[in-house]
């Protein structure tokens, strides 16, 4: 019998004393699991393809089917949204032809007066549409919702628009950058229970996998590799691009897909499995996202598989007692299946996300694009708040203060990043 290695008895505990973390090693982005080297450019699908399939077989599971079927239906649009300078659509996304089972309602924003088709930014929202925008025709779906007593979607419109809030949504802004948004709630693709919900009927061991996983069938709990929550999250954000290609008025294949938290983890596990994304700005994702599992610095594995067990395939439990040792993979070849598209991560001071961790893994990320003669990650030492020396072209990171969400500020630098 195999004897694990367990320098840290309380693995399911956040470490936050840098001396105590312990040396590691990662593994090169352009070597293939047999050793041999990624020679070319044209050697990187197949590499690219084995790193996805590390991440689906030992953290994220199996990504779930493209769907056979896709109904869509405008349920409310309105000419003159946004202060006059949008047309705001919803759309019902439904999976049987008959309109039964799980749907999702994907709100779209576009210029009111673009000549052309307007490239588009895509993400997830937690608490739904409505809190985007003060706009009383923008239904409130009844979904469950893990931030309310009532576990319901809080009724409260136009919550992003109030500039002291943590999070905001510069709808304006975005419009007049020649934008067209889409969003959903992610809680109509599958619920998020926290660790700690007192009912069972809303446990993460059961009630997490609803939603779209009605359409995948009973899950087989011998395997250790079923699919996620966070697939299921990055499965949704595929699926509004596939809308965004129906739409006449939206040139999809000039996209961004974003998210901050746990959605920005879904955005970057959209991209890497989706090559239409063309640009990913991960705001704050932590953990489980961009950042250095190995470094087992905040946040970690034995943290994140305790307290997010939805989110993580049953084969990623195997590496919590000693990520250090036991760990064959790390979250920068993640970040390198990107390439040659555009990555930008962003950080904020908080130890539990340990975003010196992020910076690692964006450095180590880098040959994924110099392979392909583009600019990788700049070389320049852990940049300072504010310090946006460490964004490149095709891959960059930033950290700043303040709290945990997406600020203006990181709207702007996504603006910026996608212009470079």
């Amino acid at each position: 019998m195999t004897t694990i290695p367990d320098i840290r008895p309380d693995y399911d505990v956040a470490n936050y004393d840098v001396s105590k973390i312990a040396p590691y090693t990662l593994e090169d982005p352009l070597t293939f699991c047999d050793g041999t080297k990624v020679a070319s450019p044209a050697d990187w699908p197949r590499r690219r393809a084995e790193i996805l399939d590390i991440f689906a077989k030992k953290m994220f599971g199996q990504e779930p089917p493209k769907p056979a079927t896709m109904v869509t239906e405008v349920i409310n649009e309105k000419d003159g949204a946004a202060a006059g300078f949008a047309v705001r659509t919803i759309y019902r996304m439904w999976f049987k032809e008959d309109k039964s089972g799980p749907y999702i309602d994907w709100m779209v924003i576009r210029p009111r007066h673009a000549k052309t088709p307007s490239p588009v930014i895509l993400f997830l929202n937690y608490t739904g549409n409505h809190q985007l925008l003060q706009d009383e025709d923008i239904p409130i779906p009844d979904t469950w919702c893990r931030t309310t007593e009532d576990k319901k979607l809080p009724p409260e419109r136009g919550l992003y628009q109030k500039t002291d809030n943590r999070a905001v949504f510069p709808i304006g802004i975005l419009l007049s950058a020649g934008y067209a948004v889409m969003t959903a709630c992610y809680c109509q693709v599958s619920p998020d229970p926290d660790m700690a919900e007192p009912d069972p009927k809303f446990s993460q061991e059961n009630f997490a996998y609803t939603g779209v996983f009605d359409l995948w069938g009973k899950r087989d709990e011998s395997r250790d590799d079923n699919p996620t929550a966070l697939g299921a999250w990055a499965w949704a954000l595929s699926r509004g691009l596939d809308l965004a290609e129906r739409i006449p008025e939206i040139d999809a294949k000039n996209n961004i897909v974003t998210g901050f938290s746990r959605l920005a983890k879904a955005a970057v596990i959209a991209t890497a499995r989706d090559e239409r994304f063309q640009i990913c700005v991960a705001d704050q994702c932590g953990g489980g996202g961009i950042t250095l599992a190995k470094r087992d610095f905040g946040e970690n594995i034995g943290t994140e598989v305790k307290m997010f067990q939805h989110w993580y395939c049953k084969a990623y439990k195997q590496y919590a007692r000693n990520p250090a040792q036991l760990l064959d993979f790390d979250q920068h070849l993640l970040a390198a299946s990107i390439a040659p598209r555009k990555l930008l991560v962003t950080g904020f001071n908080s130890p539990w996300f340990d975003t010196e961790g992020e910076y690692l893994s964006c450095k180590a990320a880098s040959p994924a694009w110099e392979l392909f003669g583009l600019p990788g990650f700049p070389n320049v030492p852990y940049p300072d708040t504010y310090d946006t020396s460490a964004i490149g072209p095709y891959l960059g990171y930033f950290r700043r203060t303040e709290d945990h969400g997406l600020a203006a500020y990181d709207w702007w630098q996504l603006l910026k990043f996608a212009g470079n």
